[in-house]
């Protein structure tokens, strides 16, 4: 754990580096998305302090693929989560990090260098929200009312007009709040994600972390995370169901 913690800080400080850099290069890969010379050095980074220390364990990033291993371990990286926001000179991103075993997740990370932020989750073990050098125990957001729910809506351009208006009719939705911290420090209920689909990379880490922190993580449908279509439900767990009932007639329609 102090391992990937102090890895997605020196990936962060670099993320953080080119950010704030005078200029960058940008190109869009052949899925349309965007990547950037922060993308590859930030993966290139990641990789070889993993190569090094663990040799045996595979690695899969999202820039450069898989790299086979022989542990039964395998690490998961995502270098900048966000690179249309980085690529646009917004501050809304982040590194993650997972590792996975036999058990399935059982280590993650999430640093937002340019919000420092850090969320660390290992299993068993605990979340922890690192803020200005303090390790907080994540504080969930106690809302009994659905209508009084604060759902964050994530990359809600495209999104089919009755999901919009189902949440807005039922619930508080809201922009950005800080996406993962701001649900791990009590500004928001839950979290929509319901397209563009997310890579695998993207959501590697939240399973965990929404688990030690006494949340849930599910898809749209109710399916387990990293089993599911690419999108995904991150709630306290209170209004997990009410919002999945919610959502299926808008989904199955």
């Amino acid at each position: 754990m102090e391992f990937a913690i102090g890895l997605s800080e020196r990936a962060g400080t670099l993320a953080a580096e080119r950010f704030f850099a005078a200029d960058f290069a940008l190109a869009i890969k052949a899925d349309g998305t965007e990547v950037t010379d922060a993308d590859l050095a930030v993966e290139t980074l990641i990789r070889g302090e993993l190569a090094a220390r663990f040799p045996a364990d595979e690695i899969y990033g999202e820039e450069t693929g898989a790299t086979a291993g022989i542990s039964g371990r395998r690490w998961v990286i995502d270098p900048i989560d966000g690179t249309k926001y980085f690529a646009y000179r917004i501050p809304i991103f982040g590194t993650n990090l997972a590792l996975e075993d036999e058990y399935g997740p059982a280590l993650a990370v999430i640093n937002q260098p340019v919000a420092r932020q850090l969320v660390y989750a290992g299993r068993g073990c605990g979340c922890r929200v690192r803020t200005d050098s303090r390790d907080l125990v994540p504080v969930l957001r106690d809302n009994p009312d659905l209508a009084a729910a604060r759902v964050e809506l994530v990359n809600p351009a495209g999104w089919p007009a009755d999901l919009l208006l189902t949440l807005h009719r039922h619930t508080r939705i809201t922009g950005h709040l800080g996406g993962i911290g701001g649900l791990l420090t009590g500004l928001v209920d839950a979290l929509v994600i319901a397209g563009p689909e997310m890579g695998y990379e993207d959501l590697a880490p939240l399973p965990l972390i929404l688990e030690e922190a006494g949340g849930r993580a599910t898809d749209l449908h109710g399916n387990p995370l990293l089993a599911g279509d690419g999108t995904a439900l991150l709630s306290t767990g209170r209004h997990h169901d009410a919002l999945l009932d919610l959502l299926a007639p808008v989904l199955t329609g």
